[in-house]
């Protein structure tokens, strides 16, 4: 998804210059890049963290408002950062938006971003107008946060609007085909 001139409109009403952000990226290279594309928005990274360890010590006695967390670190990696953050009853670092970054990213591994309550995943390398597009969703982001079984965090389900992209199940296209011609058909037949 591209970011237009609409959502550009859309986001000159959110000031994003006070919001208090942690980036967690073992790479001092990733960080730096997220930070500096953080920067350009007027987003200053407050806390810099290089391991998931030191963000939790930060995240116990610190509020933020936006973490920006890599997916794979050693030890303790972004998927088990965040499921500790949304499980640690941190209020209110438990409901802060958490935007997920990864290298090469397969699709298990976008369901387990999904899963452990992470607000969006975004691949590497990835421009600073797709993090802000997905910085502006958070921020205008109203789902409910669920708790249903061992899973709390954002509802992971869209409501308003169409899915995205294009129908995939081959039983729904073939109803919409069917309903259309249909459709035709009768139009046809009433023309006569």
């Amino acid at each position: 998804m591209s970011l237009g001139l609409d959502s550009l409109r859309e986001s000159a009403v959110i000031n994003l210059t006070g919001a208090v952000t942690m980036v967690v990226d073992d790479s001092p290279f990733g960080l730096d890049i997220t930070a500096s594309a953080l920067l350009g928005f007027g987003i200053k990274t407050r806390y810099a963290c290089h391991s998931a360890a030191e963000a939790m010590e930060i995240l116990k006695d610190h509020p933020i408002d936006l973490l920006v967390v890599d997916t794979e670190m050693p030890d303790v990696d972004g998927y088990e950062l965040v499921r500790w953050l949304r499980r640690s009853g941190l209020d209110p670092n438990a409901f802060a938006p958490v935007i997920m970054t990864a290298s090469h990213i397969r699709r298990s591994r976008v369901t387990e971003a999904r899963d452990c309550s992470a607000n969006f995943v975004i691949t590497k390398p990835f421009s600073a107008a797709s993090l802000l597009e997905r910085i502006i969703f958070v921020a205008r982001d109203t789902r409910p946060f669920l708790e249903v079984g061992d899973y709390f965090g954002p509802d992971r389900r869209f409501r308003e609007g169409k899915p995205p992209g294009a129908e995939r199940r081959a039983d729904i296209i073939r109803k919409l085909k069917h309903a259309a011609e249909q459709a035709a058909a009768q139009t046809e037949g009433g023309a006569a």
